[in-house]
């Protein structure tokens, strides 16, 4: 090949790389003579230093460096150590034709002929601006976190390594937790916990809880380096590499000692008032029945005082008898509001014709509210029967007709309504989807505020002063409701009256009775033999009371002040016909006592006095009842029926 053709290939080639290197933009490329002035001028340079070629060319390379740089001489030793070393690289800030300062990554090579003469510089120069700004701006943003965490003091904020090593420790966590950095940084942070959360392995099962699922959240026990204790809330979360590996935890503790204590201050407060309440409805409950049993008792006594004297002198005084009677009935009465209100009072539910009913107490309500009253009702045609308990159906319906006359303290109408209604599923809370008959009572009296309607039927609350009511009214209405399957629904404004519902679920119809189904029977009758009754009760006047209807009634009655004392008299040989036994006895209850009699007489009926309130939930099951107060004819029904129930 000849010396021309090398000497073409060679220039073309250098045209080649000199279009290739003026092309590229974002690097500046250039050449200097040994000394250090600018030989050649790439785009990239022009670029983002500003200057044109015809600028440059000759100029010495140190205008680009800061005034502060030339002057320590940075230019030199640039291209010194290039020289000495074939290479020199460094970052730093330059400057642009305009006087802007831009971060600069710097390589210069040194260029040599081929017998090894220093012939000039190969210089590129890139513009790192930006990721100088970035990484100032991290630097920035992570300093002015780390002095946000040094500088918290109510939180203690620091790092553990994946093992549970502290490898940070901020102020607040000195402040709290009483240890210098220099005497916890290494430390395992399980110090900080109390002996029995160590012995159970709680660290150990935080981490792991807070490496599994990137969080662990609880409050405890932690313990100062001065060995007191403080109720700690504690964050610990996982931090994980862009790998996913984990690198350690941050974790975050408050001291909310002051919070726990104050919370525990409220919650005695709150016991306290909840304790004052229940001691001011004790109150109101004591005040409203005292009064009222005052009353009976004052006719009752009166009425035996004069009878036993009347007695003494042979005189009729069985008017007296009666009064005292009438008396202890409407006691009883009390009672049984108190046992509704309780709801622990067995309902007789059975098919009720309201508009009967309704009728039927029609007298009786007349005499109760007086001629100032006028009552208006308004009942359908025709009406299915509910399923309620007749007797507590008429004491909750002149309940609330009593209620509504005192509310109308000028007079007016009263309107006793009933209506057939259907509740879908979520309607009324207190009640189940059906079918329903609403009996209402609606008064032309002033109404109740919202709050005194939140109140109406909450136990012991009355409007009607200190003495003058119980408070049980609606709360016995609502007991028979609810155990009867239906509810009670009370609406009223202010200055527009108030409108009670009773819902009563409607009965079911009657199954038609068969051939042959015996008839029930009209009524109880007395039993024509004597039994051997054994009586139980551990209250004598009671015990003595039985004894007596019981022999009244023709039987013989044997007395037994216990259930111990009873096992005593059926192991000597007594076996009674019937057994009648109270249930709140102490050593023994009436049920206790029943369970015995039933492993070892088996045959011996028994029948169990009680109030109902004394039996739990369950208590009891199968056993026939008789309920307290209860008169001799209902003493004799109850004997008949045990007897009737048990014949073969």
């Amino acid at each position: 090949m000849s010396a021309d053709v090398t000497t073409f290939q060679a220039e073309a080639l250098d045209g080649r790389y000199r279009l290739l290197v003026d092309a590229i933009t974002d690097y500046a490329v250039y050449m200097l003579d040994p000394d250090g002035h600018v030989s050649s001028w790439n785009s990239g340079a022009k670029r983002f230093k500003g200057y044109t070629e015809a600028e440059i060319l000759g100029e010495h390379f140190s205008r680009f460096y800061t005034p502060e740089d030339r002057q320590a001489g940075i230019p030199q030793q640039a291209l010194a150590t290039a020289a000495a070393d074939g290479r020199f690289e460094a970052e730093g800030w330059r400057i642009r034709k305009d006087g802007a300062r831009f971060w600069a990554h710097v390589v210069i090579d040194a260029m040599r002929d081929p017998g090894g003469q220093l012939i000039g510089f190969a210089k590129i120069t890139r513009d790192l601006s930006e990721r100088k700004l970035a990484e100032q701006e991290l630097r920035r943003s992570e300093e002015q976190f780390r002095l946000l965490v040094e500088g918290v003091t109510d939180y203690a904020i620091y790092m553990l390594t994946p093992e549970g090593n502290v490898s940070s420790w901020n102020a607040g966590a000195q402040r709290i937790k009483g240890y210098e950095p220099s005497e916890i940084i290494g430390q395992h942070f399980s110090r900080f916990y109390t002996e029995e959360d160590r012995a159970a392995e709680l660290p150990r099962k935080a981490l792991e809880i807070a490496a599994t699922e990137g969080r662990f959240e609880k409050e405890g026990w932690r313990v100062r380096k001065d060995g007191t204790r403080f109720w700690a809330s504690v964050i610990i979360d996982a931090i994980h590499a862009e790998d996913g590996s984990l690198i350690g935890f941050a974790k975050v503790t408050r001291d909310v000692t002051e919070k726990r204590q104050a919370q525990e201050a409220l919650d005695r407060a709150q016991q306290d008032l909840f304790q004052a309440q229940k001691m001011e409805a004790v109150g109101q409950l004591t005040g409203g029945i005292a009064h009222d049993f005052n009353n009976l008792l004052t006719a009752i006594l009166g009425s035996l005082e004069i009878a036993k004297k009347r007695a003494v002198l042979g005189q009729n005084n069985a008017d007296l008898i009666n009064n005292a009677i009438q008396g202890a009935k409407r006691g009883a009465s009390l009672t049984q509001r108190l046992l509704a209100f309780s709801r622990k009072q067995d309902l007789k539910l059975e098919r009720v014709n309201l508009a009967e009913l309704v009728r039927e107490m029609a007298s009786l309500i007349e005499r109760t509210i007086g001629p100032g009253i006028e009552i208006a009702t308004t009942f359908p045609l025709v009406m299915p029967p509910v399923l309620s308990d007749p007797n507590q159906l008429e004491s909750a319906l002149l309940n609330l007709v009593v209620n509504a006359r005192d509310a109308m303290q000028g007079g007016g109408c009263i309107s006793i309504e009933a209506r057939r209604q259907t509740v879908g599923a979520g309607q009324i809370k207190e009640l189940s989807t059906g079918h329903y008959i609403v009996l209402s009572v609606t008064d032309e009296g002033e109404g109740m505020d919202v709050d005194t309607l939140e109140k109406a039927a909450t136990p012991f609350f009355t409007t009607k002063g200190v003495g003058k009511g119980t408070g049980l009214g609606l709360p016995m209405v609502q007991g028979i409701m609810a155990q009867s399957g239906g509810a009670l629904v009370l609406q009223s404004r202010k200055g527009e009256g108030t409108r009670a519902e009773l819902w009563l679920p409607i009965a079911e119809p009657e199954k038609t009775e068969t051939a042959g189904t015996p008839e029930k029977a009209a009524s109880t009758p007395f039993l024509e033999r004597s039994l051997t009754v054994l009586a139980v009760d551990d209250d004598a006047l009671v015990l003595m009371n039985t004894a007596l209807m019981l022999e009244d009634l023709g039987h013989v009655a044997i007395e037994a002040h216990s259930g111990k004392d009873a096992l005593r008299i059926l192991e000597s040989g007594s076996v009674p016909d019937v057994i009648i036994t109270d249930h709140a006895m102490p050593d023994m209850t009436g049920v206790e006592l029943a369970a015995h009699v039933a492993e070892l007489f088996p045959d011996v009926p028994i029948l169990l006095a009680t109030g109902y309130a004394e039996l739990p939930d369950g208590v009891g099951t199968g056993l026939q009842r008789l309920s307290k107060p209860f008169m001799q004819s209902q003493l004799n029904d109850a004997l008949a029926t045990i007897l009737d129930v048990r014949k073969p």
